[in-house]
């Protein structure tokens, strides 16, 4: 029997306009677009815009499929945009990513068929339903989803959408589930989302992408650990009353009375906590932590609540995030993907607070992304200074085609599992895979 053949390469484009009227800036975008893949139809477009085109979406959507008839087009508002290496801040701006999948099957899902999540979690006929929905495989790579902030209950769905993953090949969970919420809005009703011919102002709307494609993640939190890890003695819901056997606001306060008086600084930003994704490991690093915002202090308990639910047993440790950490996490994770072959194309969704709101100017996260795949020194020493920005002087290597916006809520996988981040970076990068 012959062995099987190269996997057919995957082809991706991306596109960036800056121009204020909306079918100029969808026209310009697929103009790019197509000097990279030329003129035909594609299999998959994603869509960024910003509030400046989200009352014309219908515009939007009419220009892309007349021009890269796509077989699924996906489009999210967001507050800014990104497009390559550059990240356009409010104003006005329109992104895409293009691809032609080869061997790739697309399957796509709203609102509608997502089953209520009762508050106690989903029973077996639930997670089967939404796994039917999502169109969940052996050969699912990943799950994007985009939805509106202000009608999407990701808190009670991302646990279930987790569950609803059907088991690969190796017997674990198959497929990511990436995306983010969408920022273009400060009120329900002004955000609009994009599912081929439709556009919708709530809910959320995705792709299943499942076949001969790898899709590889990056999750930056952009945050480092300060005092030991701890376990969590007695608890209650999203409030701490315990670490160590210990008074939880005693043991707080005297970490921050042990640290520096620059960290002391940073912490007036406010102060993070980190749980344990897995606890079976022996050592934890900065990928096994979940971050997550503590959200007050009730003097009278002693007790720290947080944005997120703990129980007893739960391993923690607390974090500061600063724009230096922040740009040498991303920057360290983006080399390890040096080690892999170049990607076709990225999909990066990052937090409205950071840009130049953390980094001092914009383009930090899109241009690390990119840059990490171009001739050069690593990210790493770039994220230190010093380094000149053009990393490809003599212009023999195009940049990797990248899209993405910033967002209310970042979704990305930490310890196998996705949740919804804040502050993060968090990148999808697409391949061929070996055949």
């Amino acid at each position: 029997m012959p062995s099987p053949g190269p996997a057919a390469a995957i082809q991706m484009a991306s596109g960036l306009s800056g121009a204020a009227q909306t079918a100029r800036a969808a026209e310009l975008a697929c103009d790019a677009v197509q000097e990279d893949l030329g003129v035909g139809g594609t299999d998959l477009v994603l869509c960024f815009y910003s509030p400046h085109h989200a009352p014309a979406v219908e515009e939007i959507s009419a220009v892309l499929r007349r021009r890269l008839d796509p077989s699924c087009l996906v489009g999210v508002s967001g507050e800014s945009v990104v497009g390559g290496a550059s990240e356009l801040e409010r104003v006005a701006g329109l992104s895409l990513l293009a691809a032609r999948l080869p061997g790739v099957s697309l399957g796509t899902f709203t609102s509608d068929g997502v089953p209520a999540i009762p508050d106690d979690g989903p029973d077996a006929e639930t997670i089967e339903v939404l796994a039917e929905t999502i169109h969940a495989a052996p050969d699912t790579r990943a799950t994007l989803l985009f939805g509106d902030p202000f009608t999407t209950p990701l808190i009670k769905l991302l646990p279930a959408l987790n569950s609803s993953r059907r088991a690969g090949p190796d017997g674990r969970p198959a497929g990511v589930v990436l995306g983010g919420l969408a920022s273009a809005a400060s009120k329900p009703g002004g955000n609009r989302l994009i599912l081929n011919g439709a556009t919708v102002s709530s809910g959320l709307v995705g792709v299943s992408i499942a076949g001969g494609v790898r899709v590889d993640t990056v999750v930056s939190q952009g945050c480092r650990p300060f005092g030991p890890t701890m376990v969590i003695t007695r608890a209650r819901h999203n409030l701490i009353f315990e670490l160590g056997g210990r008074p939880a606001l005693d043991v707080v306060n005297e970490m921050i009375q042990a640290t520096s008086e620059q960290d002391r600084e940073q912490l007036q930003a406010g102060l993070l906590i980190g749980r344990v994704i897995n606890e079976y490991k022996d050592r934890f690093g900065r990928d096994d932590f979940l971050i997550r915002g503590v959200m007050g202090v009730d003097p009278k308990r002693s007790a720290v609540a947080i944005a997120d639910l703990v129980r007893v047993g739960q391993t923690v440790q607390f974090h500061i995030r600063d724009a230096r950490t922040a740009a040498e996490d991303l920057a360290m994770l983006m080399d390890a993907q040096k080690l892999h072959e170049r990607p076709a194309g990225g999909l990066l969704v990052t937090c409205n607070a950071r840009g130049s709101r953390m980094f001092g100017r914009p383009g930090h996260d899109a241009g690390c992304v990119v840059r990490a795949f171009q001739p050069g020194p690593g990210g790493e020493s770039r994220s230190r200074g010093g380094v000149p920005l053009g990393s490809d002087p003599e212009g023999a290597v195009p940049p990797i085609p990248l899209a993405g916006f910033f967002a209310a809520g970042e979704i990305g996988p930490v310890g196998g599992e996705s949740f919804l981040h804040g502050h993060s970076a968090c990148v999808a990068l697409f391949r061929t895979p070996a055949s």
